[in-house]
């Protein structure tokens, strides 16, 4: 019955599904000409965008064009620049942001882990590899190297590859095979399988090795402890995370040295991470599809399947999900992107991505700011034909298919459900930790979700990860009455809603016990007064 009710609801509604679900229904039902013609509407945008900060967008107006443009967190790349570039560059973004009264997100996201080729002899800056001809690796990573023979800066490597086992040079650009492993004189001997000229300190890859190896280096907990935590950033986002134990140690860092408000986003980069990442997923505050390195570590081919396979998972936890790399990669160098890269972004959309990322698209090319319209008008367009109501349903089914929801979690359920029924023109969420405005964004809701809290960190994260979240920072969640009030005249004065529009509050009865335990439907009105109870706004619109 539930199968046919299923497949009734979206023939009706000709709903844009993967041809890879259950249902026997072809995707793009709801896809036509009009679609095509139709002005795309970027105010009515509900993924996320992350820009990378970096020459190319780091003064004051043009980060404010970014922000402009749909930015919505700013990534700090700790493989690059010293703590004090960064802090120059996070002071003028929270001055942009403050000019332009938007609650941006601040990521620092951790070099971690890497197994890097040495130096060479006798100055020499490239050298050039030819196919067939034989390549030993040396541990001894004092070693300087030449044509035939390379330091490693990985200590294990001997015990960690066998014979016939692929090596990654140079994101792939290089490809070796092994030979033959000495471990008394920490030598592997390789074959190169393609010509290829590389320079010194490459990063290398061993697909399919469980590398021993720390997630959090001495570099990683400096950059935690003395910039992230000292300046207040809103995540983390941790490389190379393989198992839970990660992180573990990576929430007790941050307990342990004042951080504890901070999210932890985990980066999936290697199989390891893939096998462990039920276990990982429990235990994060959000994860990170990072398809370069994770597309060193298996066959190119099946980085889509493991995208799919991970947002998916996500979704169903109610974790937001990132998707990562190469998105708009062309834009680094071109004012306009290819159209499989335009593709790309939409079909994560499509898989439910909650943000998408720009990487050296704004840190280094010049056409920033045209990578991040084209980004938010790209998901504009893969949102306006998805059916929000059915992914409503669709959500709700698969998570309760999983698990039993929790009460928090069932109460947002209804919220959005009872949005659906009204037509409400938002959803108004009280949060102090913004748990609630997570659970409300985990059921799509197809209206825009405002957030109400005091903190100004939980408004960041809300406002920087969550699909179709919007924050607000208040005084006080303590007079509820007056928060809904000037709530009203807010969606009025932002014109998504008129007089007599429904609209949907979430919160709690009883205020500090952090329990979220009430929904109700108010009505904008003619009474509706500002009291000037927000500050630092973020327009709902």
């Amino acid at each position: 019955h539930n199968l046919k009710q299923s497949i009734t609801s979206n023939l009706k509604f000709n709903k844009m599904i993967s041809n890879t679900g259950e249902i026997p229904v072809l995707s793009g039902g709801s896809i036509d000409v009009g679609a095509i013609k139709r002005p795309t509407q970027v105010t009515s945008r509900r993924t996320k965008i992350i820009c990378t900060m970096g020459p190319a967008c780091w003064d004051v107006v043009n980060m404010e064009k970014l922000i402009n443009a749909g930015m919505s967190i700013a990534r700090f790349n700790f493989s690059h620049g010293d703590h004090d570039s960064h802090k120059a560059c996070l002071d003028r973004l929270r001055a942009a942001a403050n000019n332009k009264k938007k609650n941006i997100g601040v990521m620092l996201d951790t070099k971690g882990p890497e197994i890097r080729t040495g130096f060479f002899a006798h100055g020499k800056k490239k050298i050039t590899l030819n196919k067939g001809e034989k390549l030993i690796l040396t541990t001894n990573y004092d070693y300087l190297g030449d044509e035939h023979k390379l330091a490693c800066s990985y200590p294990a490597l001997t015990k960690s590859v066998t014979p016939g086992q692929a090596i990654l040079v140079a994101d792939g650009s290089l490809v070796l095979t092994v030979l033959s492993c000495d471990d008394a004189d920490g030598e592997v001997t390789c074959r190169i399988e393609n010509n290829c000229s590389i320079g010194e300190r490459k990063n290398m890859n061993l697909p399919g090795v469980i590398v021993d190896l720390p997630t959090l280096t001495e570099k990683d907990i400096n950059d935690i402890v003395n910039f992230g935590i000292k300046n207040n950033v809103d995540f983390i986002a941790a490389s190379f995370v393989r198992k839970g134990d990660d992180v573990h140690k990576i929430r007790k860092l941050l307990s342990d040295n004042g951080g504890q408000h901070i999210r932890i986003i985990c980066k999936i980069e290697n199989l390891e991470g893939l096998q462990n990442y039920p276990e990982i997923l429990q235990l994060t505050d959000a994860i990170m599809v990072a398809r370069g390195d994770l597309g060193m570590e298996i066959p190119p081919e099946k980085v889509f399947l493991a995208q799919k396979y991970m947002i998916r998972e996500a979704n169903i936890a109610g974790k937001p999900v990132i998707t990562a790399t190469q998105m708009l990669e062309s834009m680094i160098n071109n004012p306009r992107p290819t159209r499989a890269e335009c593709s790309d972004v939409a079909n994560a959309c499509y898989d439910g991505t909650d943000c998408v990322m720009l990487s050296g698209e704004t840190a280094n090319g010049p056409y920033f700011e045209q990578a991040v319209q084209v980004m938010a008008r790209t998901c504009c367009e893969a949102e306006s034909s998805t059916h929000f109501d059915s992914l409503y349903q669709s959500i709700r089914n698969s998570t309760r298919g999983r698990y039993s929801m929790c009460a928090a979690e069932s109460i947002s359920s209804s919220a959005v459900k009872t949005g659906i029924d009204i037509g409400a023109k938002a959803i108004v969420v009280l949060s102090e930790s913004g748990a609630t405005a997570r659970h409300i964004a985990k059921f799509r809701p197809a209206m825009p979700v405002a957030v109400l809290t005091p903190s100004d960190s939980v408004a960041r994260q809300c406002f920087g990860i969550l699909k179709g979240c919007h924050s607000y920072i208040v005084d006080s969640l303590e007079d509820t009455d007056l928060l809904v009030q000037e709530a009203t005249a807010e969606i009025l004065r932002a014109g998504v809603a008129k007089e007599g529009d429904p609209f949907v509050v979430v919160c709690g009865t009883n205020y500090g016990k952090g329990a979220t335990n009430q929904v109700k439907v108010q009505y904008v009105g003619r009474d509706a007064v500002s009291v000037g109870h927000y500050r630092n706004d973020c327009s709902i619109m």
